[in-house]
C-alpha cells in the first residue's frame, strides 16, 4: 500500500500523467474540427426544412380560407331568395363590396347572406315571443311582449350585417398589421429587376407566414394583373376588397408611377414607411387608452384588498385588546 501510494507521488509518474494529458488534448484539439462536421450546413438544412414545413402548412391554411371563395349558391337558399328577392337585392353593390371585403366571392355568399336576411326576422321573432308566453313573461302586457318580439325580428334583420362587419374588421387587422413588411418585400422585389406582377406573386407566396388574407389579396391581384387590360382596374381592385387607407394609398401611388413613369421604388419605400408609422401610432394611440381603462378594475379590486392588508392587522389587535 505505501508503495502504491509513494508510486503514484514519484516526479517521474506525474511527468508521464501530464505528458499523457497533454498528447490526448493535443489529439482532441486536431480532431475536434472533424468531428464537428458542416454545422452551418446542418444550420441552414434545418432551416430551410422549417421553412418549407412553415410555407406548407400556410398553403393548407390558405387552401382552408379559399375553400369558401367562388362558392356555389345552395338549391334551397337559391329558390327563396330567387323567389321573393326577385333579383332586386342580387344586384347591390354595397352588399357585393361588403362581402368582398370580408372574403366571400361569388354567388353563393350573396344567396346565403340574403337567405339569413329573410329568414333571422322571423325566426328571432317566433323565439322571443315563445320565450316571454313560456318561460318569463317579466310581467309584460301582451302588446308589450309582440313589440319586444319585433325589436328581436329587427335585430334578426342587421345579425347578417353584424357577422360581415366582425369578420371585415378581423380580416382588416390581419392584413394592416403585415402590409408594412409586404411593401418591403415588394420594393426589394422590384428594385431586384423583377416585374410588377412577379414581385406581387413573389409576396403573395411570402407573406402567407403573417397574413393568410392579405396574401389571398395579393394573389387575386397577381391574377388581374395578368389578364385585365389596365393595371390601374387591378390596383383599384385590390383597394376596394381591402378597405384600407394605407392600401388605397399605396394604389394611389402605383398607379401615379404607372399613368407617369416616376419611379416605383421610391414610392414604396415611401408608402412603407408611412404604413409602418401608422400602425406605431395606432400602438401608441393604445398603450395611452390603457391606464384610464384600468383605473376602474383597480379601484374596484386592487385598493379593497390594499385596505384589508393594511388595516386587518390593526383590526385584529384591537379586537383582542377590547
Amino acid at each position: 500500500m505505501y508503495s502504491l501510494i509513494a508510486a503514484a507521488f514519484n516526479v517521474q509518474t506525474g511527468v508521464m500523467l501530464l505528458v499523457g494529458v497533454a498528447a490526448f488534448a493535443t489529439i482532441l484539439t486536431l480532431a475536434m474540427p472533424l468531428l464537428e462536421g458542416d454545422k452551418l450546413g446542418a444550420r441552414m438544412k434545418a432551416a430551410a426544412t422549417e421553412r418549407e414545413a412553415l410555407r406548407q402548412r400556410h398553403r393548407e391554411q390558405m387552401q382552408i380560407e379559399k375553400s369558401r371563395l367562388r362558392q356555389t349558391p345552395k338549391g334551397f337558399m337559391k329558390e327563396i331568395v330567387e323567389k321573393f328577392g326577385r333579383g332586386r337585392m342580387l344586384e347591390n353593390d354595397a352588399v357585393k363590396d361588403k362581402l368582398r371585403q370580408a372574403g366571400f366571392r361569388g354567388q353563393g355568399p350573396i344567396y346565403t347572406f340574403i337567405f339569413f336576411r329573410f329568414v333571422m326576422p322571423p325566426i328571432l321573432f317566433f323565439v322571443v315571443l315563445g320565450y316571454l308566453y313560456l318561460v318569463n313573461s317579466f310581467h309584460l302586457s301582451t302588446m308589450a311582449r309582440i313589440a319586444v318580439s319585433a325589436g328581436g325580428a329587427f335585430f334578426g334583420f342587421y345579425m347578417p350585417n353584424l357577422f360581415v362587419q366582425n369578420v371585415i374588421a378581423r380580416r382588416q387587422e390581419s392584413i394592416k398589421k403585415a402590409f408594412p413588411d409586404a411593401l418591403d418585400l415588394l420594393l426589394i422585389c422590384v428594385e431586384s429587376g423583377m416585374s410588377v406582377e412577379a414581385a406581387f406573386s413573389k409576396v403573395a407566396a411570402e407573406i402567407g407566414s403573417q397574413s393568410v388574407e392579405l396574401a389571398e389579396e395579393l394573389t387575386v391581384t397577381t391574377a388581374e394583373l395578368s389578364y385585365l387590360q389596365e393595371r390601374r382596374k387591378a390596383y383599384e381592385n385590390l383597394a376596394s376588397r381591402t378597405g384600407l387607407p394605407g392600401v388605397k394609398a399605396v394604389v394611389m401611388s402605383l398607379t401615379q408611377a404607372e399613368r407617369y413613369g416616376t419611379p416605383l421604388g421610391t414610392a414604396l419605400r415611401v408608402m412603407a414607411q408611412e404604413n409602418r408609422d401608422m400602425r406605431m401610432s395606432e400602438a401608441e394611440k393604445k398603450a395611452a387608452a390603457l391606464p384610464p381603462k384600468l383605473t376602474v378594475p383597480m379601484i374596484s379590486f386592487f385598493l379593497p384588498v390594499l385596505f384589508f392588508v393594511i388595516l386587518g392587522p390593526a383590526a385584529i389587535r384591537v379586537f383582542h385588546l377590547g
